[in-house]
C-alpha cells in the first residue's frame, strides 16, 4: 500500500494511503488538541471547542455537511481525546472531493459565534451531568484524578462541571484560534484514491488557510509517585465496581510493547480507542484467578497508547456481597506471581498472538486506515505503526517480568473502590 506524504507551506501535515480493497475512503483531520493542553479552569474546552466546530460555516450550515454525507451513504462524526481532536468522513471514493471541501471549509470559517458557544455549554453540561449517572464513570474520574497530581491526564476529555460553568466564550474562541490551525493539524486519507490526484486536491482546497500561532508545548511532567494511593467512591445502585491503575510508560517508550504483552497475559488484552476489538479472556491470569472463583463477575484491562505517560488500568465488576479486600489481595498475588518468576514461553506466544490480533482487529477497515495514519503520527511516528507486529513479536519472558517488577509495584498504583448504596458524599 502506497504512502504519500507531503508538508504544505502552512505547516498542514498530509498522509494519503492507497487501498484499493473497496471504493471507499476515509477522510480524517487531526488537531494535536485534547484535554493534555488544558489547564484547571479550563478542562473541557476542547470538547466544547469539538462541539462548536459541528455547528457549522456559512456556506456549510448546521446540520448541512452531515446530511451531504449521508446522502452518499457515508458517517460523519468526530472525538475529542486527551491527545487529539479528529474529525472524519468515511464515504464512496468518487465522493472524496466533498469531505475534503467540508473539513478544509470547517477549518478555515468554522462559526465561533458567542451564542453557539453558549447553546453549546448547556448541552455539554448536560452530557456531564448524565455522565455522572455511571458509577464507572465516576469511579474512572476519581482514579484517573488521584492518580495524576500534575498532569492533565488527571481530568476528564469532558471537563469539569465548575470549569464548564464558568468558561467565558472568549476563552472558547481564543482556544480554537491557538490550536486549531493548519499548522497544528494532520490530513489523513486512506482509501480507493490516487495518491497524487488527491494531494492536488487537499493542497487546493487547504493551502489558502494562513498558518496559525505556535502553540506552546505542554510542560506538565508528572513526578514518580512515592507510594499507593487510594479513592473511595460512593453512591447509588446495586453493585459495586474496582479500579487499579499503574503508571505506564508513553507508545513511544520500548517498554510499552512489553506491557501490552503482560496486559494480554494478565487480562486477554484489550482494544485501541476508537475500532478495536476484542478476544476471549476466559485463559487470562485474572481471569481464572477472579471471575472463575467467582469473586468478580468480568475482568478488564487497558493500555492506552499515549503522548505522555499514562496508565495501564485493571477494571472489575465485584460480585454481589463481595467485599472489596480480598479481591484486591487475590489480584496482589497475580501480580506477585507475575513479577517473582518468567512466564512459560508457550503462555508468552498466546499473549503476543493476541495483541497482534487486536491490532489486526482495529486497523483492518479503510476507515481504520486513515485512523491509524494520524494516531501514529499523534503518538508516536509511522514507524511505530509499521513496526508494532514486529515490536510485539520481538517481546521475551524476561522484558515481561522486568516490566512487571519495575511498573507493577505498590508504590506506583492507585486503587479506587465504589461502594453502592453507601450513601452520596
Amino acid at each position: 500500500m502506497t504512502l504519500q506524504q507531503e508538508i504544505l507551506g502552512s505547516g498542514l501535515k498530509v498522509l494519503i494511503r492507497e487501498v484499493h480493497a473497496a471504493p471507499v475512503v476515509s477522510v480524517r483531520v487531526w488537531y494535536r488538541v485534547g484535554a493534555r493542553y488544558e489547564n484547571p479552569g479550563s478542562t473541557g474546552i476542547s470538547h466544547w471547542v469539538e462541539h462548536v466546530l459541528f455547528r457549522g460555516t456559512p456556506r456549510w450550515p448546521s446540520g448541512e455537511a452531515d446530511r451531504a454525507i449521508s446522502r452518499q451513504g457515508g458517517v460523519y462524526n468526530g472525538v475529542t481525546s486527551h491527545d487529539f481532536t479528529v474529525f472524519y468522513e468515511t464515504l464512496p471514493a468518487s465522493s472524496l472531493a466533498l469531505a475534503i471541501d467540508i473539513e478544509a471549509d470547517r477549518m478555515a470559517y468554522a462559526t465561533l459565534d458567542p451564542s453557539v458557544i453558549e447553546k453549546e455549554r448547556a448541552i455539554i453540561i448536560a452530557e456531564r451531568q448524565g455522565n455522572e449517572n455511571s458509577p464507572l464513570f465516576r469511579l474512572t474520574e476519581e482514579t484517573s484524578a488521584t492518580a495524576y497530581t500534575v498532569h492533565p491526564y488527571g481530568h476528564m476529555t469532558i471537563g469539569h462541571l465548575s470549569d464548564l460553568e464558568s468558561m467565558t466564550t472568549a476563552e472558547v474562541q481564543q482556544h480554537h484560534a491557538t490550536y486549531y490551525g493548519p499548522n497544528n493539524a494532520i490530513v489523513t486519507i486512506a482509501g480507493d484514491v490516487d495518491a497524487e490526484q488527491t494531494l492536488a486536491l487537499v493542497a487546493q482546497a487547504f493551502a489558502p488557510i494562513p498558518r496559525g500561532p505556535d502553540p506552546q508545548e505542554v510542560q506538565a511532567v508528572e513526578p514518580p509517585q512515592r507510594g499507593e494511593r487510594q479513592v473511595i467512591v460512593r453512591g447509588a445502585g446495586r453493585t459495586n465496581y474496582l479500579e487499579i491503575a499503574y503508571h505506564a510508560p508513553p507508545a513511544s517508550d520500548p517498554d510499552f510493547h512489553a506491557l501490552t504483552v503482560l496486559n494480554a497475559i494478565l487480562s486477554g488484552g484489550s482494544g485501541f480507542v476508537i475500532g478495536g476489538g476484542h478476544t476471549t479472556n476466559v485463559t487470562s491470569r485474572l481471569y481464572r484467578a477472579l471471575v472463575d472463583t467467582r469473586m468478580v463477575v468480568d475482568i478488564d484491562g487497558y493500555l492506552a497508547p499515549t503522548v505522555d505517560p499514562g496508565l495501564l488500568r485493571f477494571s472489575a465488576t465485584l460480585a454481589r456481597d463481595q467485599q472489596a479486600e480480598p479481591v484486591i489481595a487475590r489480584f496482589e498475588e497475580e501480580i506477585t506471581r507475575l513479577r517473582s518468576g518468567p512466564v512459560h514461553q508457550s503462555e508468552l506466544e498466546k499473549a503476543q498472538r493476541q495483541a497482534q490480533a487486536l491490532f489486526a482487529y482495529a486497523s483492518e477497515s479503510i476507515s481504520s486506515q486513515a485512523f491509524w495514519l494520524g494516531f501514529a503520527e499523534i503518538v508516536a511516528d509511522q514507524t511505530w505503526f509499521r513496526n508494532y507486529l514486529q515490536d510485539i513479536a520481538s517481546v521475551t519472558t524476561d522484558d515481561i517480568q522486568r516490566v512487571a517488577q519495575q511498573y507493577l509495584t505498590p508504590c506506583n498504583r492507585t486503587v479506587g473502590l465504589y461502594l453502592a448504596d453507601e450513601g452520596e458524599c
